[in-house]
């Protein structure tokens, strides 16, 4: 049996919670491998609505659930995001849910740098969801971050404590502010601690016994591939990197541990905050688009912006990452459209006034700005796919959508997702027995 990697093939809002709690039924563990607390997942389960930030998918069904070194961790909302789901009658303990120990903490003071960036960078905003996440990652890779397993040697944190400081003291007095309180970051560390530290453990090893088991894990990203720090529209992407090869970084488990690919793709493109957008639709149809897909974000409650579906960009995620089969989404906001168009290529003008034709999505900001799409048109559907769990329940015209999307993006659909209710899935491919 393989594994599975999930990833996002666009700029997040893919709708993995679905297929994410969709495979965990049939996954003996779950593993986040990047991000943060700024990644919402909306699982609908029965008549129960489940909506995460930070816990990985599985655990609304009682799956091992791990969050692994290669996400910061703020500790305050761990705890209110568990205590919701307790509320919702989610039962979670050190059996069923573990936290890697060498995982970076996401502090206060990572909280206030981001707000404060942001609230400076007036139109040059890169749209964070003002939670810490990129200040933590910064810690982290400038080896001056608080982590997980050091909730336990809090008395012995003064030469962490004074890197840590003297970086943020500094550029906390560039924007007015005082020093970190020391003492009081240390008393808030002393409370949370032990909620922390009952789940804390090296996770690697948890794993490694998992699968010498013959167990089957599902590693969860988090943001999609185009919000990658390397390969996404830069500067305008999350702080981490979201392929599918930090899958086995972020979890201490090798790259030959991370199995089958699975590429959640919108059957339409959306994004949320600043940044390109070649297919953005700023009309009528976008509106539609938005409505029917009831695009605002789990986490910020932003709208979303709404486009027709772009195979350049998509082709380009799945090639970066290693994709093996995709899971296409929301295909039934596309119903009732009398045309569909699907952008398959870019006209970028050079400076020297030379129009260009490309298939790929340029590197530097200004291309990824001006480039154009070019769009194929095909007829749309009036018969509904909402709901439907077989090829014979879909209209053929949205049969020959799914063709040619697989066809331009160069690799084949896995699964066909037709509702937000977890039954409401075409299986194309099992990913769990490639």
């Amino acid at each position: 049996m393989a594994n599975v990697t999930v990833i996002g093939a666009q700029w997040g809002d893919e709708g993995k919670g679905k297929i994410v709690d969709w495979l965990a039924s049939r996954a003996d563990a779950v593993v986040r491998f990047q991000g943060g607390h700024n990644a919402g997942h909306t699982l609908v389960v029965g008549n129960e609505v489940y909506k995460l930030s930070l816990l990985p998918s599985g655990i609304v069904r009682g799956t091992l659930s791990i969050i692994g070194n290669g996400v910061v961790l703020d500790p305050w909302a761990l705890k209110a995001e568990i205590e919701k789901l307790t509320g919702q009658g989610v039962t979670i303990h050190s059996e069923n849910f573990a936290i890697a120990d060498n995982c970076p903490l996401i502090l206060p003071l990572h909280r206030d740098l981001d707000g404060l960036r942001e609230g400076a960078a007036g139109a040059g905003k890169i749209g964070t969801t003002g939670r810490g996440i990129g200040p933590a990652y910064e810690d982290k890779v400038g080896r001056r971050a608080i982590r997980v397993c050091d909730l336990a040697h809090l008395d012995a944190l003064d030469s962490q404590l004074d890197r840590l400081c003297a970086h943020h003291d500094a550029l906390r007095a560039g924007f007015g502010q005082p020093p970190v309180d020391r003492a009081a970051l240390i008393e808030e560390l002393r409370e949370i601690a032990p909620f922390v530290l009952q789940f804390a453990q090296p996770v690697w090893k948890r794993l490694k016994k998992v699968r010498k088991a013959g167990a089957r894990i599902l590693f969860e990203g988090a943001q999609g591939v185009l919000l990658d720090v390397d390969h996404g529209t830069y500067p305008f992407v999350t702080s981490s990197n979201t392929v599918s090869g930090t899958a086995a970084s972020g979890s201490g488990l090798g790259p030959n541990s991370t199995g089958f690919v699975l590429g959640i793709v919108k059957a339409y493109t959306t994004r949320v905050g600043s940044g390109p957008f070649p297919t953005e639709l700023e009309d009528e149809t976008g509106q539609k688009l938005g409505e029917r897909g009831h695009e605002f974000g789990t986490v910020t409650g932003r709208k979303r912006r709404c486009g027709w579906f772009d195979a350049v960009l998509v082709r380009q995620s799945c090639a970066i990452s290693g994709v093996t089969g995709i899971a296409l989404t929301k295909l039934d906001v596309l119903d009732g459209f009398d045309k569909v168009r699907i952008c398959t290529g870019y006209r970028l003008r050079g400076s020297d006034g030379v129009v260009k034709v490309l298939d790929y999505f340029p590197s530097h900001s200004a291309d990824q700005a001006s480039v154009e799409p070019i769009y194929e048109e095909m007829d749309g559907w009036k018969d509904t796919t909402a709901g439907a769990r077989s090829w014979a329940d879909l209209p053929a015209q949205a049969i020959k959508y799914i063709q040619r999307v697989q066809e331009l993006i160069e690799t084949p659909v896995a699964l066909v997702s037709t509702s937000p209710e977890r039954e409401d899935t075409i299986l194309v491919r099992d990913p769990f027995v490639d």
